[in-house]
């Protein structure tokens, strides 16, 4: 097997164990797969690696229910740097409102990827998204949602960032979806980064 293909190989396994690691509480082992310098971008934080993790141990906790699943992946190799882009679906429950809903949201995770004395690690994840919905738990309970603050979140993620506000975190309002200005900057750090360029933090 040549070298490429082992990388993309380890760098599947990267992705696969962020999500089953993080999903199941297993903190020890999801500390591996990032270096020290790190980050992670999502709605509900920002932040270093560590930060992430003691940020998502604190809402396990306290029951916050977040689960994430995966689909098709792409990746673009440049020597010991690559770019992977892996559909994906954030599925969260909580109660909005006294009613117990799911929220769905559908996107990709864009990684910038590193490999360091023989490892490949993240760097930085950047999520997109996409699209999302919410719908209750119980088909039958009746749900009603404030107009004016749906409005203010970004399409891709409105309704999760509606979810998440009512549990009391602060949402990032702009984070890239499907189109746009902020995903066209995403795409161009990405590129920035496989021609060996400093990442823009």
């Amino acid at each position: 097997m040549d070298v490429a293909w082992q990388d993309r190989l380890a760098i599947r396994d990267l992705i696969e164990n962020w999500v089953v690691w993080r999903d199941a509480g297993d903190w020890e082992r999801f500390r591996t797969v990032w270096f020290d310098d790190g980050r992670m971008m999502a709605t509900w934080t920002q932040g270093t690696a560590d930060e992430f993790i003691a940020m998502s141990q604190a809402g396990w906790a306290k029951g916050v229910s977040i689960l994430h699943f995966l689909g098709g992946q792409a990746i673009d190799l440049a020597g010991p740097r690559a770019i992977s882009q892996t559909k994906m679906t954030i599925a969260q429950r909580a109660v909005v409102h006294d009613v117990q809903v799911d929220v769905v949201c559908t996107g990709r995770f864009y990684d910038f990827l590193e490999k360091r004395d023989g490892r490949w690690g993240f760097v930085l994840r950047q999520p997109i998204y996409e699209k999302d919905r919410m719908d209750p738990v119980d088909p039958a309970a009746k749900l009603s949602l404030d107009p004016a603050s749906l409005a203010q979140f970004p399409e891709g993620y409105r309704h999760l960032a509606y979810l998440q506000s009512q549990i009391g975190y602060q949402i990032k309002r702009d984070m890239p979806g499907l189109k746009g200005a902020a995903v066209e900057r995403l795409y161009a750090s990405g590129a920035a980064w496989l021609r060996g360029e400093k990442l823009d933090r």
